[in-house]
């Protein structure tokens, strides 16, 4: 079931949202807390931080406090209530390690996603067979990847692509990613015929950007960068590491990967070249 919006995001909104109203009042998480008879700060810091799915007894708790008006209350709790949406949603996408979640919770609200890889096929864009090569290559950093598991988590997220109203999707995506390299050639091949099948959604952009011969130097790292439909909601960028990922949300940090893709954008091959090139492959 496609979310409207994505919780991860609300959670953040609704932390910072109330985080302002606090400091608005003059109160200190001492102070707050004493009111509402909460053990220690730690439960409305991690609020506060967007770190916790929140309780909206506790949320309507925290508005009394602030004293605030009907209006921006009732958009409050709407807020609210998206930020805590994921817990039954959840059941529906089965088993999801912590990592997965956060890109699924990211996915399912986007109106617009952005990635970059530099090195592989982006998650959302991967066969079956190519995705089972991938995660098994993990187990040898990490032995306790559920192999299968990991394989339902990423074709229940690859489900944002197919539902009514999808994201924007465009993926970057470097030439030596769509190489073959070690892997069987029926796996390669079944992959960029699905890059192909793909690329004719008209809402799927892929476009390849070419390495050498004195052209400007890639980032080495993976990212995404994730716009959603209420303006309101923080701009996010997700950068993906070896063994955690980093979410990025103030204004300086997403402008900076903006601005780096739009540099991407104008080095890429245009997306019709892309789709010739890879047809010419593998025709080859």
């Amino acid at each position: 079931m496609p979310l409207p919006t994505s919780p991860v995001i609300r959670r953040a909104r609704l932390g910072a949202e109330l985080r302002q109203l606090r400091r608005r009042e003059a109160l200190t998480l001492e102070q707050v807390c004493e009111r509402l008879g909460w053990a220690s700060t730690s439960k409305l810091s991690r609020i506060e931080l967007g770190q916790s799915r929140p309780d909206l007894a506790d949320v309507l708790d925290l508005l009394d406090v602030y004293e605030v008006p009907s209006l921006q209350r009732d958009a409050l709790i709407v807020i609210a209530r998206d930020a805590a949406t994921s817990r039954g949603w959840w059941k529906s996408l089965g088993e999801m390690g912590e990592r997965q979640r956060t890109y699924a919770e990211l996915e399912a609200g986007a109106a617009g996603i952005v990635e970059y890889q530099p090195a592989i096929v982006p998650g959302l864009l991967q066969t079956p067979a190519y995705a089972r090569l991938r995660i098994v290559a993990g187990q040898l950093l990490d032995p306790t990847v559920d192999v299968e598991a990991d394989l339902r988590a990423r074709a229940a997220r690859q489900a944002v692509l197919r539902r009514v109203e999808p994201p924007r999707y465009t993926a970057l995506v470097t030439e030596l990613a769509c190489e073959p390299g070690d892997d069987p050639v029926e796996v390669w091949r079944a992959q960029v015929g699905h890059l192909l099948e793909l690329a004719a959604l008209p809402h799927v952009t892929i476009r390849l950007l070419q390495v050498g011969a004195g052209r400007r130097p890639l980032p080495l790292t993976p990212f995404s960068c994730y716009s959603f439909p209420d303006p309101a909601d923080p701009r996010t960028v997700m950068l993906e590491a070896l063994t955690t990922d980093v979410r990025l949300t103030t204004a300086t940090d997403v402008d900076r990967y903006e601005r780096m893709t739009d540099c991407l954008l104008e080095t890429a091959l245009p997306e019709d070249e892309t789709v010739r090139l890879l047809a010419r492959r593998l025709d080859g």
